[in-house]
């Protein structure tokens, strides 16, 4: 059987090949096999990609709330961008649901508190977000 972890770890399209190269040779233990590593891989790089954006959303939603005065329409650009990336991520990966979202919104917001204290030197930890505050909230200049 192939190092399934190795493939799937270097190149979806490597894998994908060697899934087709399985299944050519009537390896369907070894077809299953890959195609189960290959939809872990896709789902984990999904989900990283979900926490990526809500870090950034975040942080220019946590330096809204802290800098009003340095409000920008380059922040604001920033957080449509982030929200238009995350909708569209959960529109093409249906499991990355709001249970998702609420399983990681704490890891997410650790890590933005401290991102948005390094870029504004302000404290930042006190903050705390809400769904609508990420997600709904209109922010305009």
């Amino acid at each position: 059987m192939k190092n399934w972890e190795d493939i799937t770890s270097t190149s979806e399209l490597l894998a994908a090949q060697e899934i087709k190269q399985s299944f050519d040779a009537g390896d369907l233990a070894d077809v299953e096999y890959g195609l189960n590593q290959l939809i872990e891989t896709m789902a984990r790089s999904e989900r990283r990609a979900l926490k990526s954006q809500l870090i950034r959303l975040m942080m220019h939603v946590i330096k809204w709330k802290v800098q009003p005065e340095k409000r920008s329409k380059s922040w604001l650009l920033t957080i449509l961008n982030a929200r238009f990336e995350i909708a569209e991520l959960r529109e093409f990966t249906p499991s990355l649901n709001e249970d998702v979202i609420q399983a990681i919104w704490e890891a997410a917001l650790k890590q933005a508190r401290t991102e948005a204290n390094i870029d504004t030197d302000l404290p930042t930890n006190h903050v705390e977000l809400t769904w609508e505050d990420v997600f709904d909230t209109k922010y305009t200049l």
